[in-house]
């Protein structure tokens, strides 16, 4: 519950400022803070940047293409109860939602706000990470000391100039495989889908792998 709705909720009655002032007491108490909640749009119309004033998954990020794949997070479980939302992508300290063809945003967009408040303020659990190794292990962008000298260099320049890139547009780019000179990604959250997103691999990701690793001949990619 935000500030202005609890101001807005309590300032009513006689005794609404003292009720106003027991729940920020509560939640200073709690050690819960007052979140803020935003949107942001992105590359893909189907997708919304919903950002939060707090950390949700600090300098990692999950992704969930379907609520089958959810069991590794409590928020995206609840989120999938949404029956507009097709995928869930969380990652510092913000949520990528993708909806269904036949919603529009700025219907639902106030009621997503409101949970995640809500749900965050609470101090829920947002990812348990005990279960994500399972998931993790199918593809890991971290450099390895298994890893040849190639991979390690593309999983550093995706590291140290792509993953900052596509979290500003709400998704990830991981990587999946290298062989024979062909790097394959994979696309997540707003990335995944995206009408534009070819054109950012070709032009830019591609482009630059190649000039600043000169065994990459070409980039691809693939959306769960």
């Amino acid at each position: 519950m935000g500030l202005s709705k609890l101001i807005t909720e309590t300032d009513s009655g006689p005794y609404g400022f003292g009720l106003f002032l027991q729940k920020m007491d509560s939640m200073l108490k709690t050690g819960n803070t007052v979140v803020s909640i935003y949107t942001e749009m992105t590359p893909n119309p189907e997708t919304m940047k919903f950002v939060a004033n707090k950390l949700l998954y600090p300098g990692k990020s999950i992704d969930f293409p379907d609520e089958g794949s959810a069991a590794p997070s409590p928020l995206a479980k609840e989120l999938f109860a949404f029956p507009f939302i097709r995928a869930v992508f969380i990652a510092s300290n913000f949520v990528t939602l993708t909806k269904t063809p036949d919603t529009d945003w700025s219907e639902v967009i106030p009621t997503i706000r409101e949970f995640l408040k809500n749900y965050l303020e609470s101090g829920a659990v947002i990812i348990n990470e005990s279960e994500v190794p399972l998931r993790k292990a199918v593809h890991n962008s971290e450099p390895s000391e298994n890893d040849s000298d190639v991979v390690k260099r593309i999983k550093e320049l995706l590291e140290s100039y792509v993953r900052p890139a596509v979290e500003m547009d709400g998704g990830a780019i991981q990587f999946r495989s290298y062989e024979d000179g062909v790097v394959n990604l994979l696309m997540q959250g707003s990335c995944s889908g995206c009408p534009s997103s070819m054109i950012t691999l070709k032009a830019g990701i591609e482009g630059m792998m190649k000039r600043m690793i000169p065994e990459v001949r070409e980039v691809v990619a693939e959306s769960v």
